[in-house]
């Protein structure tokens, strides 16, 4: 098992969606950059989202025009309606993703409307895609949330998962993200669903881990092992949703960047640039919980010497 493997880095949205500290846009900028500069080119760098819902995002025009003008920065940005997609479109960004939940509760909870109304809006906005531009001038991928469980429902089935997939392809979805919302999967449930959606799907599939019980960094190795070569993580493990008690942050990209260089895959990360950059954002969030193994215990002296030769 190796080859190439792409970590998007998601903390200038999912990692700040719940922190308290509002950033200037300046540093959200410069966490790009830097980013960029530390070998993570696809970066999560907004959402178009209300200000009155979640205020880290007013400036998430400003953000896009100035992640456009970064060298060699693949920016992206979450939408959740078709009101917010035009937003993104107009302020240039050619690469979104649309999250739709798998679970009922959930849906209500963030988005006020049903799975199916959902679907239903995606299908819309895929219509004004296709009208604007041509096979690979954009992308709009299609996440399911809460894919392995739900903290306000509870078990959410296969077969609804799958159902959504499903209609996923039917829509044209360039890319399909399943998402452990709420850090509820384990390594068996992750390779089973995998290996169902990869069956289903000709796209590329994505994974959105969260770390809320530990079980993150396994849940990318079974998804690795079903055939997942694309990975969402955030800076020493900073995000979680607001709308899903108890969800907490995300698989760290130290971690995950470590783990995957360490086992021979290749995902053009520099590490100690990486661990650089949090050093970099840290103070920028005082009190904020920011946990990441690598970060405490630093490179072992093995990859140190593998990276000077």
């Amino acid at each position: 098992m190796q080859g190439d493997v792409l970590i998007r880095e998601v903390g200038p949205r999912d990692g700040l969606q719940m922190v308290r500290t509002i950033l200037p846009t300046q540093q959200k900028l410069d966490w790009c950059r830097l980013a960029v500069a530390a070998g993570l080119h696809a970066v999560e760098v907004t959402s178009f989202v209300p200000a009155a819902v979640i205020p880290q995002f007013a400036d998430a025009e400003a953000v896009a025009a100035g992640a456009l003008r970064i060298d060699g920065l693949d920016p992206s940005a979450l939408v959740v309606n078709l009101k917010g997609t035009r937003r993104a479109l107009e302020a240039g960004l050619r690469k979104l993703t649309y999250v739709i939940s798998a679970s009922e509760a959930h849906s209500a909870a963030n988005a006020r409307r049903s799975t199916d109304m959902a679907i239903a809006e995606y299908a819309r906005i895929r219509e004004e895609f296709d009208t604007l531009f041509r096979t690979g001038e954009a992308e709009l991928a299609f996440g399911i949330a809460t894919a392995f469980g739900c903290t306000i429902q509870g078990a959410v089935s296969t077969e609804r998962v799958l159902r959504l997939v499903d209609a996923a392809c039917e829509l044209g979805a360039e890319e399909i993200m399943l998402a452990d919302t709420v850090g509820y999967a384990h390594p068996d449930q992750v390779s089973a669903l995998f290996v169902k959606a990869r069956a289903r799907a000709a796209v590329p599939l994505a994974a959105h881990f969260h770390d809320t019980r530990g079980l993150g960094l396994a849940n990318v190795l079974a998804a690795l092992q079903a055939g997942v070569r694309r990975f969402d993580a955030s800076l020493s493990g900073l995000g979680g949703c607001p709308f899903a008690p108890g969800a907490t942050g995300n698989i760290a990209t130290e971690d995950l960047a470590y783990m995957l260089e360490a086992m021979g895959w290749k995902t053009g990360i520099d590490l100690p640039a990486l661990l650089a950059l949090q050093a970099r954002i840290r103070p920028w969030l005082h009190g904020e919980r920011m946990e990441s193994a690598v970060v405490r215990a630093g490179l072992p002296l093995t990859m140190a010497s593998e990276e000077s030769h």
